[in-house]
């Protein structure tokens, strides 16, 4: 009879990721739908780039039909003389208001390729919480310092920078980098130091996502760091029915995130990829649009 129940809850799961992963899928595809590009090494430059999709997805992409609200926010920064970028920060409020950090678990590309990455076999680590909770404060300090405050008042021979585009984003290298370069020769006679610094970055991304769960999420990315501030009050919600709740921590054992879901199913870190959900054995986890279905 458990041997059953046991094999009922790991369909469930299965289930569950299969439905994520085509989800995600659609969306990589659709934030990327210019194909042609790829095989061109051009970048698609019509008007739907004029707006931004809700996450961090390279502008610079052979393929990509929208803009990243991240370059985009730095830009409008550099440029602002005087005016305030309320189309891109509005642009970011609506969507975090509305879902939080679930376009992280489900919409990303480059959360995406994460997972993929974490489903190679393999030995995972487990980041002891001395290092793990400090480390999960960098990305609010990339988010602050270099997305913001350098775009700011830091200008490179009067010109505004993407500093985080320029020198960290592994989404632009994968994505953007190294697709033109491949298929444009005339880039693949320019590149230096600074393309040979990204592919570092990426490569050293890559693999720690291998072994740590969501890394790059966890620790540095920016567009996350924002998201996360709305989390405990989005109108996607999470909640742990405590009367359903048995306290056998296996949606915790599941959280690619390392989350506390029984003691806090909304904090910052969830991605609400729902795999915590799948895993409850007497379905304790809910997710819904509004106010918490207990209160």
């Amino acid at each position: 009879m458990f041997g059953v129940y046991r094999n009922r809850m790991k369909g469930r799961e299965k289930k569950q990721s299969r439905i994520r992963i085509w989800i995600q899928l659609a969306f990589t595809c659709l934030f990327n739908g210019y194909a042609v590009g790829f095989f061109k090494g051009e970048i698609f430059n019509k008007e739907t780039k004029a707006f931004c999709v809700p996450v961090l997805n390279c502008y610079s992409c052979p393929g990509a039909l929208g803009s990243c609200p991240i370059g985009a926010l730095q830009a409008s920064l550099g440029k602002r003389k005087g005016k305030f970028p309320f189309y891109v920060l509005g642009i970011l409020v609506m969507f975090g208001v509305l879902f939080g950090r679930l376009l992280c678990g489900f919409v990303c590309p480059f959360g995406f390729f994460q997972d993929l990455l974490y489903k190679i076999p393999g030995k995972k680590l487990t980041v002891n919480k001395k290092i793990d909770k400090p480390l999960r404060l960098f990305k609010y300090a990339v988010l602050a310092i270099v997305v913001v405050l350098f775009s700011l008042f830091l200008k490179d021979g009067g010109a505004s920078v993407p500093w985080f585009c320029k020198y960290i984003c592994p989404a632009g290298t994968l994505e953007g980098g190294i697709p033109l370069v491949t298929a444009n020769g005339e880039l693949r006679e320019l590149v230096g130091g600074l393309f040979t610094w990204k592919l570092g970055v990426l490569f050293a991304i890559i693999i720690a996502s291998v072994f740590i769960g969501r890394f790059f999420c966890r620790y540095i990315c920016p567009l996350g760091a924002f998201y996360s501030l709305f989390n405990k009050f989005s109108f996607y919600r999470m909640d742990v029915d405590k009367g359903k709740c048995t306290d056998c921590k296996k949606c915790e054992q599941v959280c690619i995130m390392a989350t506390s879901v029984i003691k806090n199913c909304n904090a910052a870190e969830c991605i609400r990829c729902g795999k915590c959900k799948a895993a409850c054995p007497t379905n304790a986890i809910k997710t819904h649009f509004g106010r918490a279905q207990n209160e």
